[in-house]
């Protein structure tokens, strides 16, 4: 991020082109009848008007997410973006006329941003739209005139302007290609080898200045990495391209940056930026490009906070100081500068996990991580103080901007939680929930919420409350009967087990009891690896467990050290040389099982996505003795052509996770499973997208030629269209059939 004296735009900057395109819809349909519908769908991601009597939502009807819009009370859903590349995020504008979303072209991992009007005119392309590029939401204005938004390299299509400066920025960077993929499916699932070839670019010192984090990643090294290439900026767009882009920061070596809010006087910008494990928010003055404030903040859901409507608070979920994340409350000085921090809402056992302000800034609506399981309350922030009489007076001569408060300046945890409880009157109200989870909280007009909600035996759904208080299913959301096919079993609501590693922490994860199976008999099992790893199992209906479950299969799925849920110790111990632990666990977990009596040990299967993936790839080379199969999906096999292979920002944040490739190279081949590949005893299914530009598919390709060439049968499902996530209906059920067919194969047959 440009800080201080350095030039904001930085020289990397291509030469700037006319303001953003507008692309006309395809005709809808022919785009509704390229895809077969799905009777048992998912709706998420909720985004309400101002009014809240309409939704912008994610669905999958179509058999890929696509955006839609409906009343929060009647059934009448429209289709509002025909286009075929799948939806990842919405966000309807605060004055009503429009909404913003992210894509992404083609299934892969690069997205770009759009908006539409609410009656499905004017789509226009905001950013990402340069090949190579990525872009992604960050908050509209108070007003809805502008869309913060976030790319890597600046799309052609925009003109950019640097705020207080006239005309637009300098541009001399070209934008640079990476080396072309190996692999080529041509629409169809194939077999193909070759690891995805890259190269390192030499560490160096960025152009523009680097802001560092106050709590650098734990175990980092004192220097942020610099590997090169996909500097990220974050600017204002106005949707009508009325008015140029506004330039707001840079940052060439970045992680992470994303505008969570801004004042309504747009003179403070609050800014999420840092690697994985060293996550921060940034007060950022916009007159002077001038750091205000800083303070860490938990890894997670990116909206991160908001300010009061006079700009004199902000309100955040932070975990500085603590073990679990919290609601804290940050008085601002007229600089932005942090004049106090104190913990409005905090728990001893539980993490903070959404936020969502109310736009008077007179409520909040917390969700809390309770072992996987929501907890949603509502609670009275407190009145802001009186501003000072000295605020009126003329403004005094620019000085020098004071250096961001430390955290260790800022008050402690139980000294806020007792000037809470002095406060009174913040006593939090609960919301009851239909079902285990909540993963969005939306406002919805002046005292409404709407809220995606998902459930171990149901699909994800939307559901408003109009008062605040009672959860109504929205009619466009499918039924909970409507969940699997009537042929079908009911989904199976699991069990949360706890167990000690080898080393004495604490693990736990959720167990699966396949339909039928006598409750003293021991199973075939299946451990599933979750991704991240900092991601937790949550006890939500997954598609991938049912096909296992039908398979007469059970599961476990289990969160290892560097999950979260338990806490910033848990989360980080997997750190360094703490990953061996980690593959620890997974035999632990297995050997678990066994001790009570729930899985055979001579029928135990292991699969997981991305670092899953990884985890399972190293299981199975560090204990072969334990599992008959593996199935991993889009998992490294290899640290070092990991990455040579990801894309730049995704390569900064893992460094902060795994280590860093040029220093810490002897660590990450140690750690990598094609390092112990002569260990490999069992066959090993792989599956990858190939646009997977996150975890390359090269990573796949590479474990299954080393396999066969030591005699292991090991294939490859590659599938089209599909990135690190897939997306689309059918290629969803074409991979977990596979699996399911190579598990059940491999381990009972």
């Amino acid at each position: 991020m440009a800080d201080r004296q350095t030039d904001p735009a930085g020289p990397w900057w291509p030469r700037p082109s006319p303001a953003p395109l507008v692309e006309a819809l395809p005709d809808a349909r022919g785009a509704r009848e390229s895809h077969s519908p799905v009777s048992a769908h998912g709706c998420w991601y909720p985004s309400a008007d101002p009014t809240g009597a309409q939704v912008a939502f994610i669905c999958n009807r179509g058999g890929v997410p696509q955006l839609w819009t409906g009343p929060a009370d009647g059934d009448d859903p429209h289709l509002l973006d025909t286009g075929l590349d799948p939806v990842i995020e919405v966000s309807w504008s605060p004055d009503g006329r429009w909404i913003a979303y992210t894509t992404a072209p083609g299934g892969g991992e690069l997205t770009r941003v759009l908006c539409i009007r609410p009656d499905g005119s004017d789509r226009r392309v905001l950013a990402g739209a340069a090949a190579g590029s990525t872009a992604y939401l960050g908050r509209w204005s108070r007003d809805g005139s502008a869309l913060a938004v976030t790319a890597t390299d600046p799309p052609a299509g925009l003109l950019l302007v640097e705020r207080g400066v006239a005309g637009p920025a300098p541009a001399h960077r070209s934008q640079q290609e990476g080396p072309p993929g190996e692999w080529s499916g041509g629409g169809h699932p194939v077999l193909l080898g070759g690891a995805h070839r890259g190269e390192l670019g030499p560490p160096g010192a960025a152009d523009a200045a680097v802001l560092r984090a106050s709590r650098p990643a734990p175990g980092a090294p004192d220097s942020e990495p610099h590997l090169t290439g996909g500097g990220l900026a974050v600017f204002l767009a106005d949707p009508a391209g009325v008015r140029p882009a506004e330039l707001i920061a840079t940052e060439p070596a970045g992680a992470t940056l994303r505008v969570c809010d801004s004042t309504a006087d747009g003179r403070l910008v609050l800014l999420l930026r840092g690697p994985r494990g060293g996550r921060e928010a940034v007060v950022l003055r916009t007159d002077g490009r001038r750091t205000a404030y800083s303070v860490p903040v938990a890894d997670g859901d990116p909206w991160i906070g908001r300010f009061s409507p006079d700009g004199r608070r902000l309100y955040l979920r932070s975990d500085a100081d603590r073990e679990f994340a919290a609601l804290i409350t940050v008085e601002l000085g007229p600089d932005g500068s942090g004049l106090r921090r104190v913990v409005t809402a905090g728990r001893e056992d539980a993490d903070l996990e959404l936020l969502s302000v109310a736009a008077d800034g007179r409520s909040a609506v917390l969700a809390w991580n309770m072992r996987g399981r929501t907890e949603l309350e509502t609670i009275a922030l407190p009145a802001a103080p009186a501003a000072p009489a000295a605020a009126a007076a003329p403004a005094a001569p620019a000085a020098p901007a004071p250096p961001a408060p430390s955290v260790s300046e800022a008050v402690s945890a139980s000294e806020a939680e007792q000037a809470v409880q002095a406060s009174g009157g913040l006593a939090p109200r609960a919301v009851a929930l239909p079902h285990e989870v909540v993963t969005r909280i939306s406002p919805a007009g002046p005292r409404g919420l709407v809220l995606a909600v998902s459930g171990s035996r149901r699909r994800p759904g939307v559901w408003h409350t109009p008062d605040g208080v009672t959860p109504l299913r929205t009619p466009w959301s499918s039924r909970d009967e409507d969940v699997v096919a009537p042929d079908q079993a009911a989904p199976v609501r699991p069990e949360h087990l706890r167990l000690r590693a080898r080393d004495g922490l604490e693990l736990g994860g959720w167990y699966y009891r396949a339909p039928g199976r006598e409750p003293d008999g021991r199973a075939p099992c299946v451990i599933h690896l979750h991704g991240g790893p900092e991601q937790q199992e949550r006890p939500v209906f997954e598609p991938l467990y049912h096909e296992l479950l039908g398979h007469g299969l059970d599961l476990f799925a289990p969160d290892v050290r560097g999950s979260l849920g338990s806490g910033r110790s848990f989360v980080n111990a997997d750190l360094g040389t703490g990953r061996f632990a980690a593959i620890d666990d997974v035999a632990d977990c297995a050997t678990h099982l066994i001790t009570l009596g729930l899985a055979d040990a001579r029928r135990l299967a292991v699969m997981g996505h991305s670092y899953g993936g990884y985890l399972t790839l190293a299981s199975l080379v560090w204990h072969p003795e334990l599992f008959r199969t593996g199935v991993s999906v889009c998992g490294m096999s290899d640290f070092l052509t990991f990455f040579a292979g990801t894309e730049p920002w995704i390569a900064r944040s893992a460094a902060a996770k795994y280590g860093h490739p040029e220093r810490d190279r002897d660590l990450l081949r140690a750690l990598s499973p094609m390092s112990r590949i002569d260990a490999l005893r069992v066959p090993v299914l792989t599956v990858h997208g190939e646009h997977d530009t996150n975890v390359p598919p090269g990573e796949s390709e590479q474990l299954v030629r080393a396999a066969r060439r030591r005699g292991i049968p090991a294939e490859l499902l590659l599938l089209p269209g599909e990135g690190h996530e897939f997306r689309r209906t059918r290629s969803r059920v074409l991979f977990r059939r596979t699996a399911a067919d190579w598990i059940e194969r491999h381990v009972t047959g």
